[in-house]
């Protein structure tokens, strides 16, 4: 077991630079399954679901390289075999294989894939697609067996633009035969990173980055490249953090495009900042204005910067609200917030934020990856020493973070408990 310490109140200055997004990673890797040769990958994170991915792309006999943030997968002597709960419950990424290994083999068994406790996660849309596609699912507890003789391009309507459900009908209908629409897909940049890995090893995917999707299914894809897009989720918590306690502090390798309904938000607050063509240089304020936020798909404001941003929000002048409207379960930040001195109220799916107020440092726990990054910039903000425990949620999606922030000047360090 490990625990993050943190003396706050430490200035942040100097440069961060974001690493690749977590978010294209989890589902490039299992999408590489689909090709008949060899795929290269770079810009992977260094980050335990990339680890988890790896030991089920191993145990399924691929061969895996990595050279830095250099990966190379060789999946031509694949096994397709069932994937046990002890792997597919590390990460709800898991499920990508589910369609990867349909689309490739027409038959997958696994269990159903595990991730941070936030509320229902439900993957009812992507069953709809393999059902629409032509396959029969069959669930005996929390293991499906999922089977089909043919897949067969239809047109597909999501009942919500779900992230993975698209995703997962993109590395579906890939080889499925003739062509597939996909109406209400999630338009989110990771999204266009998976469909033109998918294009680049020979699919036919135009569409990808806005709300209707058409696949033309292929029999063969081959060799390719790519690389991760840098992470936006990254990014944003880091520009929080310089919005909390930075001076002059310069977010490098981030697409500002992707994050403009953050630092939209951020210029509400008051904030002013120099935004370049990969960077973004943001310093604290005295004074701020609250806000209120609602949380959206993209490119609304994303639910994995909910929970980082309510602890910039503690400090703003006044009464701030934020609605989530993603997931039922993503305020259990709160609790430890409140610990720390703040004065935040739920109310169903909207907390009210009253501030400012002083951050006291405090003994908190991270219960989730979002949950641990919001503690992690209180802690940075707060007076006297944070102690994190259950950090093994922050490791899973943060690369480096630790020494990333160590870089700019802040006083944190790991301990082994």
């Amino acid at each position: 077991m490990k625990q993050i310490v943190i003396e706050g109140g430490k200035i942040l200055q100097g440069e961060i630079k974001i690493s690749g997004a977590k978010n294209s990673a989890v589902a490039l890797i299992p999408a590489s399954l689909l090709s008949d040769e060899i795929v290269k990958i770079d810009n992977i994170p260094n980050i335990s679901d990339i680890d988890a991915l790896n030991e089920i792309l191993e145990y399924l006999g691929a061969t895996v390289k990595r050279e830095g943030t250099l990966m190379t997968i060789d999946s031509k002597n694949i096994v397709n075999k069932e994937i046990p709960e002890n792997i597919s419950k590390k990460l709800r990424a898991s499920y990508y294989f589910m369609s990867a290994l349909l689309g490739k083999y027409k038959k997958v068994e696994m269990y159903f894939p595990g991730g941070c406790s936030i509320g229902a996660r439900p993957i009812d849309q992507t069953l709809k697609t393999f059902k629409a596609l032509g396959a029969t699912v069959k669930e005996d507890g929390n293991k499906y067996t999922i089977t089909a003789d043919r897949l067969v391009g239809t047109t597909i309507q999501l009942d919500m633009p779900s992230v993975g459900a698209t995703i997962n009908t993109l590395l579906v209908a890939v080889k499925a035969e003739g062509t597939t629409i996909l109406k209400n897909a999630a338009k989110e940049p990771e999204i266009v990173n998976v469909a033109t890995f998918l294009n680049n090893m020979g699919a036919n995917i135009k569409g990808a980055g806005t709300s209707k999707i058409v696949i033309e299914g292929v029999s063969k894809l081959g060799r390719c490249f790519t690389e991760v897009i840098p992470d936006r989720i990254e990014a944003g918590t880091y520009l929080i953090a310089g919005a909390l306690i930075g001076q002059n502090l310069t977010i490098k390798n981030v697409i500002p495009e992707h994050i403009e309904s953050l630092t939209l938000k951020l210029k509400e607050m008051g904030y002013k900042m120099d935004i370049g063509y990969d960077s973004i240089t943001i310093s604290m304020q005295d004074k701020i204005k609250p806000i209120n936020v609602k949380t959206l798909g993209y490119p609304g404001f994303p639910t994995d910067l909910q929970q980082p941003l309510t602890t910039l929000l503690t400090q703003a002048d006044g009464k701030s609200s934020l609605e989530e409207t993603i997931y039922e379960n993503r305020f259990q930040n709160v609790e430890y917030l409140n610990k720390m001195g703040a004065n935040i109220e739920i109310k169903d799916r909207i907390i009210d934020i009253k501030g400012p107020i002083d951050l006291i440092g405090t003994t908190v726990k991270a219960t989730d990856l979002r949950a641990g990054a919001c503690l992690v910039l209180a802690g940075l903000k707060a007076e006297g020493t944070t102690v994190i425990t259950d950090i093994e949620h922050v490791l899973r999606g943060y690369e480096d973070i630790i020494q990333k922030l160590l870089n700019v000047g802040a006083k944190i360090k790991i301990e082994e408990i």
